[in-house]
Parts: structure tokens; sequence; C-alpha cells
């Protein structure tokens, strides 16, 4: 006779899971979910990595409601502790993928930069990221951006308070408007609680847990953008550089250059060597170390004060002047080579220097802020 001591039910095979055909389908999906929990959080020697498959199926539970509260919060902190993997992580880009935004070029439409950063913002140094993006529209490139409103961790300044502060309101459009923007002026902001709004289904919890969860580290790797472009990912410490790698080439990534940027960003630095890697067609990657002192460029990054403060020297930058200008003509060149626009890095920083003189960012700025005040009329 086997006693309730002795009964070992409980720790049936996570891939066996018992589901009652008296189940309510809420019901039915916390059980799938369990199985997948215990799967990752059964331990340090017994715990497991999902599959590619298990992974998407799960992001998709959650962001869909099919697990509760308790679960989300169990799965993405045992997920944190453990570690995701590069599988896990493209599981979840699949999700994105097919329950997000979708962004299309035209034919004829240069490949844009699509720049994967953290949706939690900056909050130390200021971003030089805006500015970049107004320059290289204006020279022809076009570029996606993605970020949502302040989120935890970091609660940082986000993209769309950045451009609104220099007169460019980005919020209040649809997808289709975005998508009528990108092809007309080349630019796009996917902005999550408008365009993706399942993608805010987390963020309880992720203020709750008070740390990134491994989705964080799927956001730098997803872009809207379906089809050819550049896929710059942004990245803090070595090894979630390598498995970056490893989740986007198993997602089909073709042009991928991974940064160690400010705060985790894409913005180089301007106070130190800027360490990259370029990947093409799944080959070996292709390190590059870009040193601003070779270029006139070295300094100290500029520190993040107000909005107000950041707006001001923002217009000053885009015209070659304050204390943001140097930042922007090294970016600025650093991706005008990286894309293909300028044929050496010493050519771009030059060509950004008098894209600044010349005030083609200004005259991206006003373009776009035009067209935006003719959307809905």
């Amino acid at each position: 006779m086997t006693t309730a001591e002795g009964d070992n039910s409980a720790e049936r095979s996570p891939s066996v899971p018992v589901i009652s055909m008296a189940m309510s389908p809420e019901a039915k999906k916390r059980a799938c979910f369990k199985q997948l929990l215990r799967k990752i959080g059964s331990g340090e020697h017994t715990s497991k990595g999902l599959t590619r498959s298990e992974a998407d199926e799960a992001m998709e539970l959650m962001l869909t409601g099919g697990a509760s509260d308790v679960q989300i919060g169990a799965f993405l902190i045992a997920h944190r502790i453990r570690r995701p993997e590069p599988q896990e992580l493209t599981g979840m880009l699949d999700t994105y993928k097919r329950l997000g935004p979708c962004l299309l070029s035209e034919p004829d439409q240069r490949r844009p930069i699509c720049f994967g950063m953290p949706f939690d913002g900056r909050s130390r140094t200021a971003p030089i990221y805006p500015l970049t993006t107004l320059l290289l529209v204006g020279s022809g490139q076009p570029v996606v951006l993605q970020g949502g409103k302040r989120m935890p961790v970091k609660f940082g300044i986000t993209a769309l308070e950045l451009f609104a502060s220099i007169g460019l309101n980005l919020n209040g459009l649809s997808i289709n408007d975005v998508q009528t923007g990108f092809n007309r002026h080349g630019l796009a902001l996917i902005y999550q609680p408008e365009h993706f709004p399942l993608g805010e289904a987390l963020l309880p919890a992720r203020d709750d847990l008070g740390k990134r969860p491994p989705l964080a580290s799927a956001e730098l790797l997803w872009t809207a953008h379906q089809g050819h472009h550049l896929l710059v990912s942004g990245f803090v410490h070595p090894p979630t550089e390598s498995r970056a790698w490893q989740a986007l080439e198993l997602a089909g990534e073709k042009d991928v250059i991974t940064v160690k940027g400010l705060e985790g960003g894409t913005d180089l630095p301007v106070s130190r060597a800027g360490i990259t890697a370029r990947i093409q067609n799944s080959g070996e990657p292709e390190r590059h170390i870009v040193h601003p002192r070779d270029h006139g460029c070295f300094g100290d990054d500029p520190r993040w004060e107000s909005e107000e403060a950041w707006a001001a020297h923002a217009k000053e930058a885009l015209l070659g002047r304050g204390p943001m200008a140097q930042s922007l003509r090294w970016n600025t060149g650093c991706y005008l080579w990286l894309s293909g626009l300028s044929k050496s890095l010493e050519d771009g920083v030059e060509k950004a220097q008098t894209m600044q003189s010349n005030g083609v960012g200004t005259t991206a700025l006003e373009k776009l802020i035009a067209w935006r005040a003719s959307v809905g009329r």
C-alpha cells in the first residue's frame, strides 16, 4: 500500500503533464505552465534549460494570461538565477515576432538599422541615440527603434520622452501610421504600450522582483522589422554577448553588430575604446575595437541631468556645438561606417562633422515634426 509519505506523484517528469479533462481552459494553461516552471526551477543539479518551442510556449502563456501571477514571478526569478540559454532567448523572440507588431521596408528602401537597447531607459549618461538617429535618417539611412514607457527596474528616460523634448511627439500613432512614416521618412519608433500592449503584461512582476528578468535580454535582440536589416544590440558583460550571438543565429539574423555601449545600450562611449563585434551570414564574430582618441573624439561621456538640459544640449549638438556634440559626431561616424555609408571610420567621422555643420539632423527633425503634425488631419 502506497502511503502519502511515499507517494512521489508530485515529482512526475515535466514532459508528462497531468491535465484532467474536467479542467477549465484557464486551469489547463496553468497546469501546462507548471511543467515548464518545474523544468527550470528544480534546483542546481536537476533544473534543465527549455527547448526553443518550450520557451516560446512559456512566453506566450505569460503574455496572454495563461500563467498565474505567482507562476510568472517564480518563473522569472528562477530563470534569472540559472541564466537563460541561447535557444530559450530565441524562443522568446519567436513569441514576440508572432504576437508583436510587424514593420516592413519598401522594395526600393535601404535596409534599416534596428537598434536594440534596454527598455527601462537611461539614468546616468545623456542618451545620444535619438540624435544619431536623426543624422542617420538625414543621410538616407532608415532607423528602427523600440521601447516603452518608464518601466522597472531603472525607470530611466525613454526614447519617446527624448524625442518629445525636442518637439517630435511620436505618441498616439497607430502601427499603420508608424509604417507610413517609416517608408516616407525613414524613422520608426515601436512604442510598446500602443503597438504591443501584450508586452506590458509582465511589468508588475518585473517591478515586484526588482531585477531584470531574462526577458530584458530578449528585448535587446528583438526588432519588429521583418526582412533584410542590420541589427545592432547592446550588451554589458562578455558572457551575454556570446549568448546573444548564438540566439540571433538560431533566430535567422544575417547581419548583427553587438556593442558594449553605455548603460547596456548602443551609444558608444567617448571616454574609452568602444568594443563591437560583427557577424554576417552566421560566420565567425569579427571584433572591432574603435578608439575615439584616434579620431579627435576623446573626452568625458556627457552625464544625464534633466529633460530640459538634454533638449537644449541636443539642439546644440545637432549643429556641432555644446557638451554632446563630440559624442554625437563619434557615434554617427561609427554607424555611418558600420552601415556601409562611409568607406572608413575616419571618413564616417568627417562626414558626421560636416552633417552637423550643415544642419542635416535639424532638417530631418523639422521634416519629421511636420509629418507628425499632418497625421490624423
